[in-house]
């Protein structure tokens, strides 16, 4: 049964909502909204874009996300994992063309909503989720070394090889000073969750490295030298420039944007049920998404999905409703327009010493490496995909990856479906594993047996073919068991009419035995109804082994 589209939040005021829980969310939601504040400020710069816009996103996107989510907890924004996305679209089309294209993916995940495809995300493989993680990780990682070290050299490439080609022709450009206050930075985010897990340490990172800084007026890269000073207004909505020439080649950043905030966003609802117990609507979450990225963008916005790690920080400090979201966004705008101007002292190595660490816990090293304990089908989508991420592109990594998974399951499939000649086994004191009832039965001379195991697709077809292709001499009497068959499809059905027919020009009769009922059903109605005539179906092989007996004697003279 379909669930219906009704917002959480629409849910929890139904429920009834205490002024002990509002109190809970106001709480969490203060302390969510700061932790966002530097990692909204982080992806911005890292996507190619202003910081501010990181902010835009995180409160318009979280106010709407949080608002018609389908998870009682989700805390939407900009995410690491759309950093290299966004800023392979910018570099290739400007803002312009990275605001068309969030908007048509917003649209996309909106009509996945509306037609119930919630579910279907969920059956993107493991390994093809951790090979693009595992490379987007890298990705981040790399794009902060020249911050984190201090580099002196203008951009020129997105790519993965001649960024690090550029980084090592100008490594003597290194500065002494931010690579002190990368290392501050890095030191108290690693250590600082032992002395307080409530303060974020990232806030207290920036907080004494900024004050560092600006109080020994250390000569590092801020925000302010870079981008310049940090508005503290959001601005009026607008339609982005249309060119229809550049929206066929925004199609495919547009579905990879839609696909990857599709699975982030659930996958961030799997967690937030997990930790509370709580069931999400994943149909309501894509139209959510869908909407947050649709009107971001026209306030200056980037693309959002939901945030695995703010998501988790708002259920540890008590959140109760999505109303914790909303305050979250109010908090972000609060600071926006109040602390806004601050926000340009920044400096950019502790910005980059952030992502660095964002860039590690998306990694996933460890199940990564696990994988390689799994099936080499599985090691070989994860690595594809994988290496597609760093070296080509994510879009065409999650392209690559989704082939590649569907063709190994239908081949896995494929060697799961099997088609035997089993006379042998009927009439021979034979046992298999798996059917211990099979052996002792009397078959006639001239009468044949097969057996199809396992689902008969398109995948299994050729087999079939091949293996019927091995009777050298027609049978009076060809049986074709299909009681372990549970689907079929349409290349199967076309085989199987070929032995309708090839039966009947040899005058063999044709007997099916075990189709179970939905599939004697679909076999009438589909390709096979008009042939169904020269067709003879019982329930079970001893029916069908009566019947043969009985044709047998009408045949003998």
């Amino acid at each position: 049964m379909n669930t219906p589209l009704v917002p959480e939040l629409v849910a929890t005021i139904r429920q009834g909502y205490t002024r002990k829980q509002l109190l809970q969310d106001l709480m969490a939601g203060a302390i969510v909204g700061i932790v966002a504040l530097p990692l909204a400020i982080a992806f911005a710069i890292a996507s190619g874009v202003k910081p501010e816009q990181g902010l835009y996103t995180a409160i318009i996107a979280g106010l709407i996300i949080s608002s018609l989510s389908g998870s009682r907890f989700q805390i939407g924004g900009p995410t690491g994992a759309f950093i290299i996305v966004v800023f392979s679209i910018v570099h290739d089309f400007g803002y312009q063309g990275l605001a068309i294209a969030t908007m048509m993916a917003g649209v996309i995940m909106i009509a996945m909503g509306l037609a119930r495809l919630g579910a279907v995300i969920k059956f993107i493989p493991y390994p093809m989720t951790v090979g693009f993680t595992s490379g987007i990780a890298i990705l981040i990682a790399t794009t902060q070394i020249k911050a984190f070290l201090g580099l002196d050299f203008p951009d020129k490439s997105a790519h993965f090889i001649a960024r690090i080609s550029e980084y090592a022709a100008h490594i003597t450009t290194y500065n002494p000073w931010a690579i002190l206050i990368s290392s501050i930075t890095l030191f108290i985010l690693i250590f600082w969750p032992k002395i307080s897990k409530k303060i974020p340490g990232a806030i207290i990172a920036i907080l004494f490295t900024t004050i560092l800084v600006q109080l020994f007026k250390l000569p590092v890269s801020t925000i302010a030298t870079q981008f310049g000073a940090v508005p503290s207004v959001i601005p009026m909505p607008k339609l982005p420039a249309v060119s229809w020439e550049t929206i066929p080649h925004l199609i495919a950043p547009a579905l990879t944007i839609a696909m990857l905030g599709s699975i982030e966003s659930l996958l961030s609802a799997v967690v937030a049920d997990g930790m509370t117990g709580t069931r999400h609507k994943s149909n309501m979450e894509l139209v959510a998404q869908g909407i947050a990225n649709l009107v971001t963008p026209l306030f200056g916005g980037i693309p959002a999905t939901g945030a695995i790690a703010r998501t988790a920080t708002n259920i540890k400090n008590g959140a109760q409703s999505p109303v914790a979201g909303i305050i979250h966004a109010v908090v972000l705008l609060l600071i926006l327009i109040f602390l806004g101007k601050w926000a340009a002292l920044i400096p950019m190595p502790s910005l980059a010493a952030v992502l660095l660490v964002v860039a590690y816990h998306m990694s996933e090293w460890r199940h990564f490496a696990k994988l390689f304990q799994a099936p080499k089908a599985d090691i070989l989508v994860m690595l594809a995909t994988f290496c597609l991420t760093i070296f080509v592109d994510l879009t065409v990594a999650i392209e690559a990856g989704v082939v590649l998974s569907a063709l190994l399951f239908m081949n896995r499939m494929a060697n799961l479906t099997e088609t035997r000649n089993i006379t042998r086994e009927l009439t021979e004191d034979y046992e298999r594993e798996d059917d211990l009832s099979i052996s002792g039965r009397s078959v006639p001379e001239g009468v044949e047996v097969f057996e199809i195991y396992g689902p008969f697709f398109f995948g299994a077809a050729n087999q079939f073919k091949d293996t019927m292709g091995l009777i050298t001499k027609p049978p009076k009497v060809l049986i074709l068991r299909m009681r372990h068959v549970l689907s079929i499809d349409a290349t199967a059905m076309n085989a199987l009419e070929e032995v309708v027919r090839k039966t009947k020009n040899e005058g063999t009769l044709l007997i099916f035995s075990g189709v179970r009922p939905h599939l004697h059903s679909f076999l009438k109605q589909n390709g096979i109804g008009a042939k169904m005539a020269d067709v003879q179906i019982f329930a079970n092989i001893d029916l069908a082994l009566q019947e043969a007996r009985r044709h047998m004697t009408t045949l003998t003279p």
